[in-house]
């Protein structure tokens, strides 16, 4: 079971133990007072159990895209129904799992409400050796085959095994389960949502856990679902989305909102997506998530987008969180933060190190480009202890309360647009659309630079008219 511990960010706290389990440098924190950022309380995240070692390999993010899907909720019987839901398989391989690269059939849609646009390229799922099947209508004593699929994740979960594709059909599952199996650089594990958003993680009628996905396994890839803490019901409440203690994972295409919304606030903090490295890991990356409503509302121990290592946030559209949309903590470093945009919260970004688990800091070599940083109360912030080698370059910063700009060290930002990114419709409240209409200064004013090829909906970026700064190229 995963412990949260919370940090005032550029005050020094007295270390407390916050339980009884081993806490590796760390300390409890107070509340913080709302108009000194650089007193703000950061939420960390601490794990109690067995360590992973990280292996020695990196792996690239892979490219994909996304295209239209059937309807939620289709029976699934046969492997051909699972591709119905959005794969093609070659069935000129044997049975025992060879398959040719399978296509994630996903809705092309920001949030629920927006409509799907009509370029529908597809996501390309590299081959497995082996696949695994998971359906509402399963049965977790079932072989796991599409046939006869898992009725749970956490079943298929403890089947899985280097090389392994998880299918998942479209519906409502638990969630509060653990993931453990690594994958290897060569044979990775792949949990897939078979139609974006269409297999919806909620609380179980009586949670045990704070995480709704709790993953210590490397090599992992967590693909196209809907985690929804909106409805808890009896026991622990959520305070965390999607967790990932493994190091090269991929957490992909995750629509995540409500997470740790009706919870008390206090230390114990919490986040929509975190990335940790209490357990060693390494080099995870956070690619073209949504992520909204998390956090009671000024509560300032509770992040969007939390990372503690090494890795990259990306394309992610973030908006009401109650501290940091995106949020750089304890180890951090080397991190790329390109192409997102954030509104709504209380701090845009924060890049920080402190109260490190295995390094001495400072937080460097991050690059923060081409993100749209809007209407928050504080913009983008250097907390704790930072280095000289941060970067900053091509965002939009604009609007926000408090400040747009704390940086350490003397370092300075480049090529910053300081005007309204003029979204298509933006609200602080409801569902706002954050693509950019046809005047925004965004257009053509991002650098390619750590730029991923594609947006947040998989649509290709346009190397010749220049790249957009933020999520989306209009």
């Amino acid at each position: 079971m995963i412990k949260f511990v919370t940090f005032a960010s550029d005050k020094k706290l007295s270390a407390l133990v916050c339980s009884s389990m081993a806490v590796l440098l760390t300390a409890c924190g107070g509340q913080a007072v709302e108009d000194s950022p650089s007193q703000s309380a950061t939420a960390g995240f601490i794990a109690s159990s067995e360590q992973a070692t990280a292996p020695a390999v990196a792996i690239q993010a892979q490219d994909s895209a996304i295209t239209a899907a059937p309807q939620a909720g289709t029976a699934v019987t046969t492997e051909a129904d699972f591709a119905m839901s959005g794969y093609n398989a070659d069935t000129s391989h044997t049975q025992q799992g060879n398959i040719s690269a399978m296509q994630t059939a996903f809705a092309p849609q920001d949030d629920a409400a927006l409509a799907p646009t009509t370029n529908t390229p597809q996501v390309t799922i590299p081959a497995t050796t082996y696949k695994l099947y998971v359906s509402p209508s399963g049965n977790d004593s079932s072989a796991g085959t599409a046939t006869a699929p898992f009725r749970t994740l956490a079943r298929a979960a403890r089947s899985t095994r280097a090389g392994t594709t998880v299918f998942v059909a479209p519906g409502t599952y638990d969630g509060g389960f653990k993931t453990t199996v690594h994958g290897t650089a060569s044979a990775r594990i792949y949990y897939v949502s078979t139609t974006k958003w269409g297999a919806k993680i909620v609380p179980p009628a009586s949670s045990t856990n704070k995480v709704a996905w709790d993953n210590r396994g490397n090599y992992v890839d967590i693909i196209g679902f809907h985690v929804d803490g909106s409805a808890p019901r009896a026991g622990t409440r959520w305070a965390s989305g999607i967790y990932s203690g493994g190091s090269y994972d991929m957490i992909r295409n995750n629509w995540v909102h409500h997470i740790a919304h009706n919870i008390t606030c206090g230390s114990a903090g919490g986040s929509a997506i975190g990335v940790d490295s209490y357990y060693r890991g390494v080099k995870t990356d956070v690619v073209g998530n949504l992520v909204h409503d998390i956090g009671p509302a000024g509560c300032r121990y509770v992040q969007g987008i939390y990372i503690s290592t090494s890795g990259t946030v990306k394309n992610n559209v973030v908006y009401r969180v109650a501290e940091g949309a995106i949020h750089l903590w304890h180890d951090a470093a080397n991190v790329i933060i390109t192409n997102n945009t954030v509104t709504a919260s209380n701090t845009g970004i924060i890049v920080g190190g402190g109260d490190f688990y295995f390094t001495s800091g400072p937080s460097d070599n991050n690059a923060v480009y081409n993100n749209i940083v809007y209407d928050n109360k504080m913009g983008i912030s250097e907390q704790g202890k930072t280095g000289r080698n941060n970067t900053y370059r091509n965002n939009l910063v604009f609007q926000n309360s408090t400040y747009n700009w704390k940086l350490n060290n003397g370092l300075t930002h480049t090529s910053t647009i300081t005007s309204s990114p003029l979204f298509v419709a933006y609200s602080r409240t409801g569902t706002p659309n954050l693509k950019l209409s046809a005047s925004s200064p965004a257009i053509g004013r991002g650098t390619s630079a750590q730029a991923l090829a594609y947006d947040f909906l998989e649509r290709p970026r346009n190397a010749s008219t220049g790249y957009d700064v933020g999520a989306y190229q209009h």
